[in-house]
């Protein structure tokens, strides 16, 4: 068993997947394409302006053919789904310069990896760009994606390329893991990296800083939360009709109710 820093650290998974031979192993088994590549760029931005939203990309490639972008998000938005489409669509625009036609020369596939819990509790999402006919069948000619991966939610129906990455993230959230599972060697090079002895000083203090914000935003929406919930409760609505109007679980509706978020 490897003590470990988890992964769901921007800091921690940059310096992982940050790494050639492990970002290409990963889009291999992800997207099914080797990519030819040199370097990967973490905390990537573009110096012209796209939009009226700065984006910063965690891990980011691209070779001749594919622009590749790679992202973590721990943190449960409400927004992640239109904010990493927002992302995925200024990577694409970005290449608008040099266009001789409105098809950019490089197709662009987004990875977003959610290490949180989500309400819709699927391991693998895809926003497929390709336009389909009235039978569904697509058209193969827009070959752009976002894939959203949820690391709690793998299990043995998880596409099988998929299944040892998400595994390891997941397990690396316990911030323990049992190496003795995974054998290709790209998989124990990113358990290797993010042993926990191995951790310096400069990324414990942004573990650190990275926790203590997600703390800060964490404790804001529970707020933000308890305070919908009372609103609908001063209104009469019970425990049934509060669940069936929205998102709420009965376990969250009772901590809620009980906890106070103030202190």
């Amino acid at each position: 068993m490897k003590q470990v820093a988890s992964l769901q650290y921007g800091v921690i998974f940059k310096k992982a997947f940050g790494q050639i031979d492990i970002f290409k192993a990963f889009v291999k088994d992800i997207i099914g394409i080797e990519l030819e590549i040199d370097k990967v760029e973490t905390e990537k931005t573009f110096t012209q302006k796209i939009g009226n939203v700065k984006v910063e990309f965690d891990c980011y490639a691209e070779d001749k053919k594919n622009r590749v972008i790679v992202e973590i998000q721990h943190n449960n938005y409400a927004d992640h789904y239109d904010r990493f489409l927002h992302y995925h669509c200024v990577a694409l625009l970005e290449q608008a310069e040099n266009y001789k036609s409105y098809r950019p020369d490089l197709t662009v596939y987004t990875i977003v990896v959610l290490t949180s819990g989500d309400k819709h509790k699927t391991d693998v999402a895809t926003i497929d760009f390709d336009p389909k006919d009235k039978y569904g069948k697509a058209l193969n000619e827009i070959h752009h994606k976002v894939i959203f991966l949820a690391a709690k939610y793998v299990d043995e129906n998880t596409p099988e390329p998929y299944q040892e990455w998400l595994r390891v993230i997941n397990e690396s959230l316990t911030e323990t893991i049992d190496e003795s599972r995974y054998l290709r060697p790209e998989l124990q090079k990113t358990i290797h990296l993010i042993e926990k002895n191995l951790i310096t000083p400069e990324e414990r203090y942004r573990i650190i800083e990275e926790y203590n914000f997600e703390a800060k935003l964490d404790k804001r929406e529970l707020k933000t939360k308890k305070a919908f919930l009372t609103k609908l409760q001063s209104k009469g609505l019970d425990l049934t009709a509060i669940m069936a109007l929205t998102d709420f679980t009965a376990d969250e509706i009772e901590i809620l109710t009980n906890e106070d978020f103030d202190e």
